[in-house]
């Protein structure tokens, strides 16, 4: 069986670009797409992926505070943050809260290797 992922993005086309690339490159499948961190808090409750990809800048909270709240609730499930925005300060304030990976938008080819190597 696949591994399965949720996507939190708050924009459709990256969440569609991100689900394309990820079922395409990778041996795992998308469970669900959240468009915001509340809505991601939420379906992984639900769900309970393997492995959830966040965007760093997102309407009600942000993928670091989403984080923060998602391994304190699902704390063996890994985290990526996927991010426009990739800064020292991002970098160092994601691993704080738990998540294992930052991955910049401009580098998607880098992103496959992360989930392999996270979800293995």
């Amino acid at each position: 069986m696949p591994k399965r992922i949720l996507i939190a993005d708050d924009d459709e086309d990256i969440r569609r670009v991100i689900r394309w690339f990820i079922e395409s490159r990778t041996t795992c499948k998308v469970c669900a797409e959240a468009v915001n961190g509340i809505d991601a808090i939420e379906k992984a409750r639900t769900l309970k992926p393997d492995l959830i990809l966040l965007d760093y800048s997102m309407p009600a909270m942000n993928g670091i505070e989403t984080g923060a709240v998602l391994k304190a609730m699902l704390p063996k499930v890994p985290v990526i943050l996927f991010t426009s925005h990739d800064t020292r300060a991002i970098e160092s304030a994601a691993i704080s809260v738990g998540i294992r990976a930052v991955v910049s938008k401009t580098d998607i080819g880098r992103l496959a290797g992360h989930i392999e190597n996270l979800v293995a």
